[in-house]
């Protein structure tokens, strides 16, 4: 049943990021805040009739009271695709920091170029990180919300890597509060994997970290504490050992 979900879910999904994509494309250039408006639609047509109607995931949310009303910087856990459009809806206002090879992909790649996500060379270091904290900076004045996976990729459950610090440092340099999230999406959304198995996915934002007057280490330690932290207690019987497994 699950491979027949699957194969539904990604038959419908294809045209409609096409139709969607190439909308934006044509659309932002002009009038970004409409733009923003037919990424909406995508979104609630995707998770609504994709992912809970087709799939079967459906969503657990804990702490929606901690998210600011103002532009901040998310700092969330990557475990699959489902967290990159989930993500959408509780910061409608947003961009992501994603690696330039992204900007290639058809329809979807295009759309992320016309309206303005923050596309990096990975392996730029000093410099990506300085076009992280300049463009960053503009877009939470304007006041957009900048989305930043500090793991760098997506990580299976139960595992980690090193929180790298960018997003803790756009926060300081823009003086801005960070809003950490932790979710479970890998457990039914396993990453590379076809088939996505249906279920029930929580997500935690934690309480805003207010950047001004910390250091970058200082926001990305309790960052990387309160996020690991919720993680053993989302999936406890992915840290059997006490610890999270370094991937």
């Amino acid at each position: 049943m699950a491979l027949i979900r699957s194969l539904l879910f990604t038959l419908l999904s294809v045209p409609l990021i096409a139709f969607f994509g190439a909308l934006v494309c044509v659309v932002a250039p002009f009038h970004v805040n409409t733009a923003y408006v037919l990424i909406d639609i995508w979104r609630s047509i995707f998770l609504g009739l994709l992912v809970r109607g087709v799939l079967g995931i459906r969503t657990r949310v804990v702490g929606i009271e901690n998210i600011p009303d103002e532009a901040v910087v998310v700092l969330s856990k990557h475990q699959s695709a489902w967290e990159t459009v989930a993500l959408q809806q509780w910061f409608p206002r947003m961009v992501f920091v994603l690696k330039k090879e992204l900007l290639l992909l058809p329809f979807l790649g295009w759309a992320f170029k016309a309206i303005g996500m923050i596309a990096i060379d990975r392996k730029a270091g000093m410099d990506a990180l300085a076009q992280v904290s300049e463009q960053g900076t503009a877009l939470l004045q304007r006041g957009i919300s900048v989305i930043i996976f500090p793991e760098g990729t997506r990580v299976a459950p139960g595992q980690k890597k090193r929180y790298k610090p960018g997003g803790a440092h756009l926060a300081v340099q823009a003086k801005a509060k960070v809003v950490p999230v932790a979710h479970n999406a890998g457990e039914v959304w396993r990453r590379n994997a076809f088939i996505k198995q249906p279920g029930t996915v929580t997500i935690s934002f934690g309480p805003a970290i207010d950047a001004s007057g910390l250091t970058v280490e200082e926001v990305n330690r309790q960052v990387e504490a309160w996020i690991e932290g919720e993680m053993h207690r989302i999936s406890p019987h992915r840290y059997c050992d006490g610890s999270s497994q370094q991937a």
